[in-house]
């Protein structure tokens, strides 16, 4: 019998979650069922992740507000409607008998299963940022998480409540800079931070998390900075610490999505199951509003999913230096190691066909010299419309991010004849003065490449002319400079010229990995030590069609900066965003 009571159950559990009267319930989602869970959810547009958010209730029904709607602190609010609940709010030390000084809008908040792992804030304002600080003393917190921008759409989002460099003093706490690194997604500020007051207090080291790249609207396209993010954030937050302070604007949109995620990664270790609508509807008990759209409440269901698919693919380089002792030819047989199983998971990165509708228009496909390798729409290099000219700003060109910058790259094809123009339009508009070339103009009797430079003396290409100024072979690598030239120019000014230093790698044959990894990491140092003598403007790469060669030599540059910084190599995540980034992104195991 016991199948037919399972049927019977399950239709209880259908019946229960139709009926109209009663809020619907959700129940915990098993891990192995999540991906399944999400593409359901996810059709017709969202369509049930919004049915589910909006069963959620905004808070608890018994909360009052009254410390926060008084009179004497409605200016410390950022929001007039949204504010701690008196129950669960952080309270300050009174400062010599003045009642309205133990408030702020800040509220604790439980973790999976530690209470008031975290405390979420409102973004400081400039009257408020002198208790953000005593908070910060008083709770022993070690660890800021900032999740918004000072200003996004010419809106202040928050006071900027440190100082760039040197020492400030908040009322009593002195906070001064010991140490800022800037990454691509996010930026680690180190403050040392003492208490006046407490004068024989030693001072206390403060790290702030700063996540920069939260679109203004929306959520982050990927989840992946996000997952990066918050592993750092668990690294720096020491044991013993008090509450982890998040804040983003208002303290419950972006905080509510960070501290969610960080919650269920530790259910899905603990329980093996996910219960996303439980925790939101529990933290909501303790600071209303939390997870404020139904994209916050849908990219928390793919975090997870991320995280349980690919789980953590970082590996501390300290413990490969075992390998490195053996391997004279470090890189290619280091990023060897634990690339097979995970490379058969890159196969799962979708290829986003829908986003890529300018590139597959026909005028544009005749520029394609492979027909499936042509950038998305999202981050293509856009080039000035000439006048008159439909379709002119178009190039089979991607954006990429680097390890530091947003956008460092320039990943494109080897320029086919009628695309030479194009080409160097983009160099001269983009303010290129690095281009890394990874294939040779004819490989097997086949055209890999349109030779876009002259042999000697100068070429002209539309408004642009090349002149080549020196030509020197080391190693496996030439070395060209060009002086570029725009020959528009408006009524008397002189025509403007640039230098452009193009690096060409010979050591990589068209089948197979360069023969050894010494000068790919030479080229790499070249090319950076370029970028830091003309300003970190991007750099162009390509190969024949922009993908295979020119994604791996990205990649092992992010890759091998990181291993410099942190120590950390993730070959996986290197290469998986690259993929988001432009299809086929390194396309072979070796």
């Amino acid at each position: 019998m016991p199948c037919g009571i399972a049927a019977l159950e399950q239709q209880r559990v259908m019946l229960l979650s139709r009926s109209p009267s009663g809020p619907k319930k959700y129940f915990p989602i098993p891990v192995e069922n999540l991906e399944e869970e999400i593409r359901m959810r996810s059709a017709d547009e969202g369509k049930l992740f919004r049915e589910e958010f909006n069963s959620l209730t905004p808070g608890y029904v018994q909360g009052t507000f009254e410390m926060a709607n008084k009179e004497e602190n409605r200016e410390k609010n950022r929001y007039p409607n949204i504010l701690p609940y008196d129950h669960s709010r952080v309270i300050l030390t009174q400062i010599d008998g003045v009642p309205p000084s133990d408030y702020i809008n800040a509220s604790y908040i439980d973790g999976y299963k530690e209470k008031n792992k975290f405390i979420a804030a409102q973004g400081p304002k400039q009257e408020t940022v002198n208790d953000f600080w005593r908070m910060i003393w008083e709770q022993k917190s070690a660890v800021i998480v900032m999740l918004t921008n000072l200003k996004e759409r010419k809106e202040e989002k928050c006071y900027q409540y440190w100082p760039d460099q040197g020492c400030w003093t908040y009322g009593n706490i002195r906070v001064s800079v010991e140490d800022c690194i800037v990454l691509v997604d996010y930026t680690i500020r180190k403050f040392c931070v003492q208490s006046l007051h407490d004068g024989c207090k030693a001072p206390r080291l403060v790290t702030q998390l700063h996540f920069t790249s939260w679109p203004d609207f929306g959520v982050p396209f990927t989840p992946i900075g996000m997952l990066k993010f918050l592993k750092k954030v668990k690294t720096l937050n020491p044991a013993h610490a008090g509450p982890i302070v998040v804040h983003c604007s208002a303290g419950v949109g972006r905080t509510g999505t960070f501290i969610v995620i960080d919650a269920i990664i530790d259910m899905m270790h603990a329980e093996q199951k996910v219960d996303v609508f439980e925790f939101v509807s529990r933290i909501r008990n303790q600071r209303p509003q939390m997870v404020q759209t139904d994209m916050q409440y849908s990219f928390i269901y793919q975090a997870l999913l991320e995280y349980y698919l690919y789980g953590d693919t970082e590996l501390d380089v300290s413990s490969l230096e075992k390998h490195l002792q053996t391997s004279h030819n470090a890189a290619p047989n280091l990023v060897k190691i634990g690339l097979e199983e995970e490379f058969k998971k890159l196969t799962n990165v979708r290829i986003m066909k829908e986003n890529m509708r300018t590139g597959n228009l026909p005028a544009n496909m005749k520029k394609a010299r492979v027909i499936q390798i042509i950038p998305y729409d999202f981050n293509r290099v856009i080039l000035s419309m000439k006048r008159g000219q439909e379709y002119t700003d178009y190039i089979n060109a991607s954006f990429i991010d680097g390890y530091r910058q947003k956008d460092y790259f320039i990943a494109t094809q080897g320029p086919l004849p009628h695309t030479v123009e194009d080409f160097w339009r983009m160099v001269w508009e983009w303010k290129c003065h690095t281009i890394v070339m990874l294939t040779e103009v004819q490989e097997r009797e086949q055209e890999k490449c349109c030779q876009y430079w002259p042999s000697e003396g100068s070429v002209t290409h539309g408004e642009i002319t090349v002149e080549i100024k020196n030509d020197s072979l080391l190693d496996a690598i030439s070395v060209r400079d060009f002086i570029v030239t725009y020959n528009q120019v408006l009524g008397n000014q002189e025509k403007q010229s640039r230098l452009v230093r193009q690096f060409h790698f010979h050591g990589w044959p068209e089948i197979g990995i360069p023969a050894e990894g010494k000068g790919m990491i030479d080229l790499i140092a070249a090319v950076q030590k370029q970028q830091q003598q003309t300003g970190n403007h991007p750099i162009t790469v390509h190969c024949s069609a922009g993908a295979g060669r020119t994604g791996t030599f990205i990649a092992l540059s992010n890759i091998l900066e990181r291993v410099k910084a942190e120590g950390l190599l993730d070959v996986f995540q290197a290469v998986k965003s690259l993929r988001l980034q432009r299809p086929h992104m390194v396309q072979t195991l070796v």
